[in-house]
């Protein structure tokens, strides 16, 4: 407010100052009227007439632009911007949609500019990185709050209802098990899992854990026998074959890539996947599950009491000083930023993910932005803009009237010094917008009295200024 204040006082000024200078002019030249003629007083006349000349016709190309103006024949021609406004506000869509969000300025802002370099910097700083994390934070608290709404909660629940009902798990499942196939990658993964096996049973607990369990089923099968054997040293020694020969078996799988275990798995899983696909009873194992996983109070439940657990303890980490999950926000954009800084293939490799995405995008979102100017602008109120226009810009408009008066008075004294120029001397003057042409006919020498009219000429009978001002005498 206290800027449109400002504003509008500084426009006052200028329009106060341009009606001054008008006002001047005409009070010298009704001055010259009454005096008596000399020549000094036919140039300030003169040079008063083209003032006030310069003046109005500046004025008026002002006003027109925001104001009509009701003179005969040139009323429909004033008024500009208020008339035009739809028109100004596709023409200026247009031009932010040619001039700025063209898809070859955009790769070249980004070429320029280089984001990923200057997204490194920024986030290279620690300050800047501790920002975003409150920035972060603050978002994350908000949905926080908004979760706590028993309205935003049902809708969340039924949402996450609607998603589990369009997930078809045969299907999926069966698309995952087939990239898990996919260059014999199911087999590596079964290689993992034989090395784990070895590495398990290797250990001194696991063979302690196998001698227990031989023991227990001796005691429980045999108590008889169990009774009359050394248990300890059957369990133990068991347990060390069983270890061993299970130990062999893996390492022969884990060496031999046709193996019976590993020809065997591969069927198996081409089975699962099979009837992931096409069994019905899979598909109907996969609809109780998605049922059980809606509607299972305990399940659900469950589920409840974990997530407020899990929001208590967030924001109540996020609350704090000292909080943690900023700590590490903080920490990954300052790595972020310095990786940026190291890795001169990875900026190389965003850039032009960002140039290949204007691509994408850059004309779709210059049409939004394009409707979204010319939309708001035919929204407002033409008087309404016209004002706004005039108060922006109206200041330096104004400094148009003052040039045209200012301009129009050595104008004046030029044309007027022209005195030894051919019979007919033509100025022509450019003020701003407007061009005035002032010239000077020299009409075969009379008397010395009708060259006072106009001193600074050769003696002359006429004078006459042309459009811009017609002055004759």
């Amino acid at each position: 407010m206290l800027k449109h204040m400002e504003k509008l006082a500084e426009l006052k000024r200028a329009k106060l100052l341009a009606l001054s200078l008008l006002l001047i002019a005409a009070a010298i030249f009704i001055t010259t009227l009454a005096l008596p003629p000399s020549p000094w007083v036919g140039a300030l006349k003169a040079i008063s007439e083209a003032a006030m000349v310069g003046a109005l016709a500046d004025w008026f190309a002002v006003v027109a632009l925001f104001r009509r103006i009701p003179l005969p024949f040139v009323a429909r021609h004033t008024a500009i911007i208020p008339r035009n406004k739809d028109r100004i506000a596709d023409n200026l869509g247009r031009f932010v949609e040619e001039k700025f969000l063209d898809t070859p300025s955009l790769v070249a802002l980004i070429r320029r500019y280089q984001p990923a370099l200057m997204l490194g910097n920024w986030f290279s700083q620690p300050e800047n990185a501790r920002r975003v994390g409150q920035h972060l934070l603050q978002v994350m608290s908000g949905f926080l709050e908004l979760t706590d709404d028993a309205r935003i909660q049902r809708l969340l629940r039924r949402a996450v209802h609607k998603a589990i009902d369009k997930v078809d798990l045969t299907q999926t499942s069966a698309m995952m098990l087939e990239g898990l196939t996919r260059d014999n990658r199911h087999q590596k993964l079964l290689d993992s899992l034989i090395n784990q096996l070895i590495a398990l049973l290797q250990r001194d607990s696991s063979r302690a854990f196998i001698a227990r369990g031989i023991v227990h089923w001796l005691e429980t099968e045999h108590p008889l026998k169990a009774k009359l054997l050394p248990t300890e040293w059957l369990g133990e020694h068991s347990a060390e074959m069983v270890t061993d020969a299970v130990n062999t078996l893996l390492d022969e799988v884990t060496h031999d890539r046709t193996h019976q275990i590993r020809q065997t798995f591969d069927r198996a899983v081409q089975k699962l996947i099979d009837n992931l696909k096409s069994d019905p009873d899979m598909a109907q194992k996969a609809d109780n599950i998605k049922a059980w996983l809606k509607n299972d109070e305990t399940f659900n439940h469950y589920l409840g009491e974990v997530w407020g657990d899990l929001r208590g303890w967030v924001k109540n980490d996020i609350s704090s000083d000292d909080s943690r999950i900023k700590q590490r926000i903080a920490e990954a954009g300052q790595w972020f930023g310095e990786t940026l800084l190291r890795d001169d293939a990875l900026r190389e490799s965003l850039n032009e993910h960002l140039e290949q995405a204007a691509h994408r995008v850059a004309p779709e979102f210059a049409a939004f932005l394009t409707r979204h100017i010319s939309d708001t602008v035919k929204s407002w109120d033409a008087r309404d803009m016209s004002r706004q226009i005039e108060l922006n810009i109206g200041k330096d408009l104004q400094f148009i009237r003052i040039n045209g008066t200012l301009v129009g008075e050595p104008s004046a004294c030029c044309c007027g010094c022209s005195r030894r120029s051919p019979r007919c001397c033509i100025c022509i003057l450019v003020s701003n917008d407007t061009i005035r042409t002032i010239a000077l006919i020299n009409i075969p020498q009379g008397g010395r009295d009708d060259a006072q009219d106009f001193p600074l000429a050769e003696p002359t009978r006429r004078r006459a200024v042309l459009p811009g001002g017609v002055n004759s005498v």
